[in-house]
This record gives C-alpha cells, sequence and structure tokens, in this order.
C-alpha cells in the first residue's frame, strides 16, 4: 500500500471513531408549577371521561381480544401520555368527530353530547407528556446542505455533491453513514482539494494561501505552525471553535503524514482531507459536552447559529452569525429575532422553500412525474421548472413581504413565464421564458390550490382525481388526518367500461361512493376535490370533462358549507384560519426540529398559535417564534435520535 493509502485508511479511522464518539454524546425536564395543575387535570379528565368513553364503545372491537384494523387502545388506556399513544388518540379523535366511529351497524351508539365531550376530554391528554423539548437529532447535512456549504467556505460547485443519494422526505433527516457514502465522501474530498488547492511544488493558490497561510521556514516549528492552520480550518468546517480533543486527532493525521516523509503543504492537504470527511463537519455537533446529571440544556450558541443558518438558508452560518456566537449573543431574544429576519429577507432563504416549501406543497417528484404526452404534450422539462419557479416565487414572496399564512390560499397574484401562462390563457399578455408577478383577474386562480403544478401533482397521468385533490387539502392545507383507502377497494378503472362510457368522472366516483366501505371518506374527500375539477390533470381550466358531459364543481363541507365554483371553494378554505395556520405551524415546527412532533410539542403549537394570531398569522411572526422556542433552544441529552427520513 502506498503512504497515502496507509494515510487514507487512517483518516477512515478516524471518521468512523469521530462518528461513533459523538453518537454517544449523553442531556433535563423544567418544573412548572401550572403545568402540573393542567396534568392533574388531564389526569382526571382521562379518568373519568376518556377512559370509560372508549371501554364503553371502542374496547369491543379494538381491545385486547379483537384489534379491528390491527387497532387496539390497550397499551393507550395503559399509558395515555406515551408518544405512541398520542397518535392513537388523534385516530380516534377524527374518527369520533366524522362518526366513522363506532359504526353505524353497532348497537351501542355515543349520543351527539357525548361525542362533544369525548373530544373535549381529548384535548386535555396534551398535558399528561412531560414538559420535554423531544427526542433531538444530531443530524447529517443534507445533499443540498452540504453542496452549499462547500461553495460557501471554499468557493467550489454545489454540483460536486450531486452524485450523492438524494433524501427521502419526512419529518427529520437520514442519519446514518453508509460504506458506501464514505467512500463517496472521501471523493468528494479529494475532488474539492483538487479543485482548491495546487499540486505539489507548484505555486499555492489563492484559496490555499488563504486557508493554509505561509509554509515555515526551515527549523521553524511545523507541528505548531500546523496546530494554528487546524484550528482555523475546523472553526470553519465544524461550524464552532474545535476542542483540544479534535485538534490532537487532526495533527495525528498531520504527524502520521510527516513520518511518511510527505511535505508540509502535503501533510497539511491529509489534515484537510480528515476534516472534510470528519462527522464534525458532516453532521451538526454540540461544542461541549453538557454539566453532568443534566437531561435538558440550552443549545450552545454555536449550534443554534447552526440550526438557524441551516433552517433558513440550507448552509454553514455566514461571518455576523458566526460571530455572534462566538461572542454568546444569540440566546438573547432580541438578537436571534434580529437574526432570523435578516436571514429570511436575505435571497439565500429561498432555501426555505427547497427545503419546506416543496415537500409541503408535494412539488418534490414533479421533475419525474409521468404524465400521458399524447393528452398532454405540454407537460416538457421547460414547462415543469416554470411550475415548480411559480410556487418558488410565490412562496418567496409572501415571506419576503411577511403576509399572512391565509395568502397561500387567499391571493390575486402569480409568477408567470411564457410557457405557464398557455396553462392560464394569458399566453397573450405573458411572453418570454422570465419569470414575473401577474395580477390575476380570475379569482378562481391565484393560491396553491389553483397552481398548475400541485393541481398536475395531485393528478393521475391521464386525468384529474378528486380523491387526490381532496386528500391534499386536508391534509396539506387544512391539517387534517385522512386514513388510507381500504386495501380491497377496487379503483374506478375497474369498473364495467360499458356501462360507464357516458358518466362523467364525478358520477363514476359517486357511483364508486355506493360501496359502503367507500363512503365515509368519499363523504368529505370527494366534494373538495370536485370543487376543484374545472381544472385538467395540468392546471387548465376546461368547461367539460373527459367525456363531455359539463364540469360540476358544486359541494359541501362539514358545517353546511356550500360552494359551486373553485373561487368560492377558496373562501371557504381561507376562511379557516386557525386550522391553516396551525396546520402550517405544525409542520415547519416539525422540519426545523427535524423530526415529527410528539407530546409536549402540541403544547408548545398551542403557544406558538397564541402568539402568532395577534399577529394577523404573519410568516416572519411564524418563523421567529418557531426560532425562539422551547424545543427550538434546548436539548434531551439521553434521547439522542436517528430520524428516519425527512418532510427540515
Amino acid at each position: 500500500m502506498t503512504k497515502t493509502g496507509i494515510i487514507n485508511c487512517h483518516v477512515r479511522a478516524l471518521a468512523i471513531f469521530g462518528f461513533a464518539w459523538f453518537m454517544l454524546l449523553p442531556c433535563k425536564a423544567a418544573a412548572d408549577e401550572d403545568f402540573a395543575t393542567l396534568q392533574a387535570n388531564a389526569q382526571k379528565s382521562f379518568r373519568d371521561g376518556v377512559a370509560p368513553f372508549v371501554k364503553t364503545y371502542c374496547a369491543e372491537c379494538h381491545g385486547d381480544k379483537k384489534r379491528k384494523g390491527g387497532i387496539s387502545f390497550l397499551a393507550a388506556l395503559k399509558n395515555p401520555g406515551d408518544s405512541s399513544s398520542s397518535k392513537r388518540w388523534k385516530q380516534a379523535l377524527v374518527s369520533v368527530r366524522t362518526h366513522d366511529m363506532p359504526p353505524d351497524d353497532t348497537a351501542k351508539q355515543p349520543t351527539a353530547e357525548e361525542r362533544q365531550k369525548f373530544l373535549g376530554w381529548l384535548a386535555q391528554l396534551k398535558f399528561l407528556s412531560p414538559q420535554d423539548p423531544g427526542p433531538f437529532v444530531i443530524r447529517r447535512l443534507t445533499k443540498v446542505e452540504y453542496g452549499n456549504t462547500l461553495h460557501d467556505l471554499y468557493g467550489v460547485d454545489p454540483a460536486v455533491a450531486q452524485e450523492l443519494p438524494d433524501e427521502v422526505f419526512g419529518e427529520g433527516y437520514l442519519n446514518t453513514l453508509s460504506p458506501l457514502q464514505s467512500e463517496q465522501y472521501l471523493a468528494i474530498a479529494n475532488v474539492v482539494l483538487d479543485k482548491i488547492l495546487a499540486r505539489d511544488g507548484a505555486t499555492p493558490t489563492a484559496v490555499q494561501k488563504r486557508l493554509f497561510g505561509k509554509t515555515p521556514s526551515s527549523g521553524a516549528d511545523a507541528r505548531a505552525a500546523a496546530k494554528v492552520v487546524a484550528r482555523s480550518l475546523a472553526r470553519d468546517a465544524y461550524r464552532r471553535p474545535p476542542t483540544e480533543a479534535e485538534l490532537d486527532v487532526l495533527l495525528g493525521v498531520f504527524d502520521l503524514a510527516r513520518e511518511n516523509k510527505l511535505a508540509y503543504p502535503a501533510a497539511l492537504r491529509l489534515m484537510f482531507k480528515a476534516i472534510l470527511v470528519s462527522p464534525q463537519f458532516l453532521f451538526i455537533t454540540p461544542a461541549q459536552e453538557p454539566e453532568p446529571g443534566r437531561e435538558i440544556v440550552p443549545l450552545d450558541d454555536h449550534q443554534l447559529a447552526s440550526r438557524l443558518s441551516y433552517l433558513l438558508w440550507a448552509t454553514t452560518p455566514d461571518a455576523e452569525l458566526s460571530a455572534l456566537a462566538d461572542r454568546g449573543q444569540l440566546h438573547d431574544p432580541a438578537v436571534l429575532k434580529a437574526q432570523t429576519k435578516r436571514l429570511l429577507l436575505d435571497r439565500r432563504s429561498r432555501a426555505l422553500f427547497d427545503g419546506f416549501g416543496a415537500q409541503w406543497l408535494g412539488l418534490g417528484g414533479l421533475a419525474g412525474k409521468t404524465f400521458d404526452t399524447a393528452k398532454f404534450p405540454q407537460m416538457t422539462s421547460g414547462m415543469r421548472a416554470a411550475m415548480y419557479d411559480e410556487a418558488r416565487l410565490f412562496f418567496d414572496s409572501i415571506v419576503r413581504d411577511n403576509r399572512s399564512v391565509v395568502s397561500f390560499v387567499d391571493s390575486d397574484y402569480t409568477f408567470l413565464n411564457g410557457t405557464l401562462a398557455a396553462l392560464y390563457g394569458l399566453d397573450k399578455t405573458v411572453k418570454g421564458p422570465e419569470m414575473r408577478k401577474v395580477k390575476l383577474a380570475d379569482a378562481n386562480r391565484g393560491g396553491i390550490l389553483g397552481m398548475p403544478g400541485i393541481l398536475a401533482t395531485t393528478s393521475f397521468p391521464n386525468r384529474t382525481s378528486a380523491v387526490k385533490r381532496g386528500v391534499w387539502v386536508l391534509e396539506q392545507v387544512l391539517g387534517e388526518h385522512v386514513p388510507p383507502a381500504p386495501a380491497n377497494v377496487p379503483a374506478l378503472e375497474k369498473q364495467d367500461q360499458k356501462k360507464v362510457a357516458n358518466l362523467t368522472l364525478r358520477q363514476r366516483t359517486e357511483l364508486h361512493r355506493t360501496n359502503p366501505v367507500c363512503a365515509n371518506c368519499h363523504k368529505i374527500l370527494d366534494p373538495i376535490g370536485f370543487g376543484l375539477e374545472n381544472f385538467d390533470a395540468v392546471g387548465r381550466w376546461r368547461d367539460q370533462d373527459d367525456s363531455g358531459g359539463a364540469i360540476d364543481a358544486a359541494g359541501e363541507l362539514p358545517g353546511g358549507k356550500h360552494f359551486t365554483t373553485p373561487k368560492e371553494l377558496k373562501v371557504i378554505i381561507a376562511g379557516r384560519k386557525d386550522e391553516l395556520a396551525r396546520n402550517l405551524t405544525e409542520k415547519l415546527l416539525a422540519y426545523a426540529l427535524c423530526r415529527q412532533l410528539e407530546g409536549y410539542d402540541e403544547i408548545v403549537v398551542d403557544r406558538l398559535m397564541e402568539t402568532i394570531a395577534k399577529d394577523g398569522y404573519r410568516i416572519q411572526t411564524l418563523v421567529t417564534e418557531i426560532v425562539t422556542s422551547y424545543p427550538f433552544l434546548q436539548r434531551h441529552i439521553q434521547k439522542q435520535a436517528v430520524a428516519l427520513s425527512h418532510e427540515k
């Protein structure tokens, strides 16, 4: 094996050692008398109301002996405050509120008053959860974050990271580091070093001079000089000052290189490579170990700076944020709020859409979504890019102008170019490839409900889907939980095609609803989906569907709300301000914490809602309140979480 090969093996070993070390980093709940009182009331509420209701109306089918649908309330009754129980109670709330449970053919049926009391009792169960910031995620940089960080620190093209695998959407992040990924990071480190450092013996590059400084003269203490370089390189790459132990590890690489007769610049190169593949660079790690005996501690200022910067910019903290962290000033609420606003108003905050907005709206897969090319030849790569850019620019405008979150539904403008304008019927007035802000005269358009990219994403390759669109509005916009369809439900395509040949899609779907297994869900989903049926599978307006029949967009939502057009549906949805705001708050908080919400998080959301409601649900206020919230600023040491997938 060559000298470089020996040292590369040493670098791999150091990376693995470092990864194991930081995953073992050890973190406590704050006492609160008012919260203790709420907990006591919740326990009484559970004992006197929830438990008897479940035992009377639910346990026969969802207890110890029977587990219809794989659901049992046995564990939830024993430990009502557990995070797993919280999910079960949320299912119960939806089923009881929509009268899905108990089933209509069950002899025992709760009265309307009993249902309302049960729902009221369930609302108190969140106080059974202890005050806790929840599982804390020491997470790996995403592919985009990694590329952006390399660019901002060393000036390389972010595309250097393009061969890394894409992340999987969900709350949280992939936190594993496979042998294949380790090799990929080593290969990328080599590419970065080749781009920014000169070959052996050549004149140092400008970046090299900035990073390495001058080579020590003969007889000078090269190791002492290398330690200065290591401290500087690690401070940038680790996003915090390195510990002495970490510097010793890096100097060990330098020493090994020198023992193998490598020149000073070459030894620094290998030490730099060790930094680029270290867990301290690839993961966002704490700056120091906490005091012994504590379970919950505040994030240190450097970790807070990184959490904020990667949330809003998807890259490393800039000089101003880093300097504040060095001075220990970021935990000052006024300073933190001012920095949050500064980051939001910077053009780099568009990363908030690419990371959060695109997955919230479901646009992440638009580029690769299949469409029937014969029916929709306009779905070119250029059209898909314009659809994505429309949503991104619209999202960004709401953030920059600090509009209410209701503006996501109720707006009278969008961003178009000549390609996308054709779907709006505005191709005669909007021309050329440049995206620009356009005032919309048609009230059926404007906002995310009438946006072609979203309408296309919630369609099938060859036709619209009232169900997919209904689910999207309920879950992504209003925050409702829609249970999955039973496995034995036949698709519309399985209908007798001769019998349905002259029926509209709505009529075919209503025929589908005669199946009692399908009826309960469809009575909620279909009205919303068919309220958007005037938009075809790629978002163009139409008055007739594929069968030639007239579009019927009329419907009724729970509570007696009627509508006949998309614009009337928009007014109803926009009127549900609290649900809109709470849903976005929950999703953005989960993204910021890199994990699913559970337990005490519901109380945090309640408090966030109180604050943002006073300011008209403005988006900058929402982001700022999340950044200054209890779980964002604290970490639980003994609950190191390995997150499964990202929805950041």
